[in-house]
């Protein structure tokens, strides 16, 4: 966590515009101005009270949100210089609030209605913290041997504390709510247990099923997708391996890291458009570099190459072409430009969809 010095010259940067840009590029709608200005008075719990009004994920999301494309990239000091740094004022506020054992607080008498909540990631611990706030009885139903969902089994700890994620959580069953894990649906309870339990069920199960590219290859032996060995984390042997993620989010940077950590000769990220069309965020694209990755832009794996097991992968370039519509320019296949890479490992990083 930041120091408390730092913090005060992060909300001192601040202007505290009345037009509030950067709150509109927060997909929650968060006060920034009025947290910071809480900040810059050292009311540190009246921040907190403002910022859950709209999140109950402070600390976490001013570790994983992506700033510089939603709030820091609407701050109207980054036009000419930097951006107020409002991830790291909403981490300290989050962090300070769990350190301090701040509660959230009830708004509404108890109610006899029952909630379930089918997963305990994001989605669901919100949607359970505003219905406890609300009175009513909410019981998430986790598959795992532990709540989160993608905070505890698809971020890696060195980019999101697992202690932040526990502190947050019990917050949150300190209003009631209840947790029943290992209750995957349809093997360790069946939904119309959880109907009976319950007068309605809210579904947060998540999309944590890479993508295929539907490519030659796909099937062979050490294939991998970027979600699952991020879940699971049941990597195999990357010791002195070659290994290429393919994508350009924040998944194939946590991916990428994570195999780098564990031994791998040399990791890859391939990437079909340039650098600053990547949909992750700068910094762990940075973070990336430094500890080693390597990058292929503009590039695009046509074919995954082996008798039995991954031998090599054949790419092509791309180059970006206009659309007529305006919108960002799209890759389109560099005729003759095919070239063949060894590899030992390919990883799926490129998307998710619901299991």
């Amino acid at each position: 966590m930041e120091t408390t010095e730092n913090i005060k010259k992060y909300a001192q940067y601040c202007l505290n515009c009345k037009s509030k840009p950067f709150q509109k590029g927060c997909p929650l709608g968060n006060d920034i101005p009025e947290f910071i200005s809480k900040i810059k008075e050292e009311k540190y719990e009246e921040a907190f009270n403002i910022l859950q009004e709209t999140t109950v994920l402070p600390a976490i999301c001013g570790e994983i949100c992506p700033h510089t494309k939603q709030c820091q990239g609407h701050c109207v000091r980054g036009i000419k210089g930097e951006p107020v740094q409002i991830g790291k004022l909403e981490a300290f506020v989050g962090e300070y609030a769990n350190k301090n054992k701040l509660e959230i607080k009830k708004l509404e008498d108890n109610k006899n209605e029952r909630v379930g909540i089918i997963g305990s990631g994001p989605a669901g611990l919100t949607a359970a913290t505003y219905l406890a706030q609300r009175g009513y009885k909410v019981t998430i139903y986790e598959r795992e041997s532990k709540p989160g969902g993608i905070l505890s089994y698809g971020i890696p700890e060195f980019r999101l504390k697992r202690e932040t994620i526990q502190e947050t959580i019990e917050k949150i069953t300190d209003l009631g709510v209840k947790i029943k894990a290992n209750a995957e649906i349809g093997k360790d309870i069946n939904l119309s247990d959880v109907r009976k339990e319950n007068d309605v069920i809210f579904f947060s199960i998540g999309s944590n099923v890479s993508s295929k590219m539907k490519i030659e290859g796909e099937k062979l032996e050490n294939v991998f997708g970027g979600n699952e060995l991020l879940q699971k984390s049941n990597h195999p042997d990357y010791t002195g391996k070659d290994v290429a993620v393919v994508g350009g989010g924040n998944v194939a940077m946590d991916v990428a890291r994570t195999i780098k950590r564990l031994g791998a000769k040399s990791v890859t990220v391939i990437y079909r458009r340039e650098e600053k069309q990547m949909p992750a965020e700068e910094k762990e694209v940075e973070y990336a570099k430094k500890e080693g990755i390597q990058f292929l832009f503009k590039t695009k794996p046509v074919r995954i190459i082996g008798s039995k097991k991954v031998e090599k992968i054949e790419c092509i370039k791309k180059e970006l072409v206009q659309s007529e519509d305006g919108r960002r320019p799209y890759p389109v296949d560099v005729e003759g430009s095919n070239y063949e890479i060894k590899m030992d490992y390919v990883i799926m990083a490129i998307g998710s969809r619901i299991r």
